[in-house]
């Protein structure tokens, strides 16, 4: 099944930092509210897309639609803005990018620091930090402060294109969840419970959306869906690659945040088997996803797992994935949904 390049481009491409994801709301509601059997958001502007199945027990699949962002904090006297970072960035890579400020109207704005010509031969050893950048409108005070305020939000200005077996784009974490829940959703059939694909808001600044979301779901199963690093570049080592582009969707055991229910672990991979399903495990050293607070917020915990994207370039001002470990990422867990009834779930 070939992917929708045109919907991947859209959803990669519409912006949505962290408490601002409007825009990316909009565009996930008109999409889903054809197969969907309810379809509602919450104060937090998580947006709950619901299948019914046969039962009433209830899973929860969650999908964060923020990306990581900037927010400006101060416009100084000459309209340079300074700025606050809504997620964690890797500051080597933002020098000299474009970024949008999202102001009364959009604006295009440059990552500026200090030229290498004027450095001193001490300054070029170190590490340019988050703090050394400013963002450039190539406007004076007075015309950046007609459409520009401390407040707004800075989103990176990189356009989707496909690049051999690959998509690049900024955000394709976690876009590319965004992408897997809405095909999963559009695929889905003879559910055997209750699916609540959730949309979440706030993940990037500490899982914020999913965890209002599982306290009023209350699931009995939950799946993740996020991006996790593919290190297999040159330079790294074996045991630090975590995944590789192109070996298959990922099945987490463990991150910083959360270790997976060792029966849905079991379960996630008995299917990928079962259907040919070529997968890889994931234990991520670092960096935590909404699987955590699927897991934690229900009342006596959800049984949980994540499918997890290969991703290169995680963090950066742009991003990379496998057109095969998407697809491979959608199939699993439309399988794993319609078949979560057969699997023994005693302990």
């Amino acid at each position: 099944m070939a992917l929708k390049i045109d919907l991947l481009r859209l959803v990669h491409e519409t912006p949505g930092a962290p408490g601002h994801e409007q825009r990316i709301r909009e565009v996930v509601m008109k999409e889903v509210k054809p197969f969907v059997d309810e379809l509602y958001t919450d104060n937090m502007g998580n947006v709950y897309a619901v299948k019914k199945g046969k039962s009433r027990k209830k899973v929860m699949v969650a999908a964060h639609m923020d990306e990581i962002s900037f927010i400006v904090n101060h416009i100084d006297d000459n309209g340079f803005l300074r700025f606050h970072p809504l997620g964690g960035f890797d500051p080597k890579t933002l020098t000299a990018q474009r970024v949008i400020v999202h102001g009364t109207k959009d604006l295009i704005g440059v990552m500026g620091s200090k030229p290498i010509h004027v450095m001193s031969p001490e300054e070029r050893t170190k590490v340019t930090k988050l703090t050394d950048y400013f963002i450039d409108l190539g406007m004076k005070r007075e015309e950046v402060i007609k459409y520009i305020k401390v407040g707004d939000v800075v989103t990176r200005e990189r356009t989707f294109i496909e690049m051999g077996d690959c998509i690049n784009s900024k955000s394709i974490d976690n876009r590319i969840s965004v992408y897997v829940l809405i095909e999963t959703l559009r695929r889905v059939k003879d559910l055997p419970f209750d699916v609540y694909g959730v949309f979440t808001v706030q993940e990037e600044i500490g899982v914020r959306g999913a965890q209002v979301a599982a306290i009023k779901i209350q699931p009995d199963f939950g799946f993740g869906l996020d991006t996790t690093i593919a290190y297999d570049v040159p330079g790294s080592t074996v045991h630090e690659q975590v995944t590789k582009l192109g070996e298959g969707t990922a099945i987490k055991i463990m991150d910083s945040s959360v270790v997976c229910d060792y029966r849905m672990v079991q379960y996630m991979k008995n299917t990928a088997d079962k259907h040919g399903i070529k997968w890889q495990p994931e234990i991520l050293p670092a960096g935590g996803t909404d699987t955590s607070a699927i897991q934690k917020m229900t009342a006596g915990g959800a049984i949980s797992g994540c499918v997890s994207i290969p991703t290169r370039h995680i963090h950066q001002v742009i991003e990379m994935a496998h057109k095969e470990d998407i697809q491979g990422s959608i199939d699993l867990l439309t399988y794993c949904l319609e078949e979560l009834d057969t699997y023994n779930w005693d302990f």
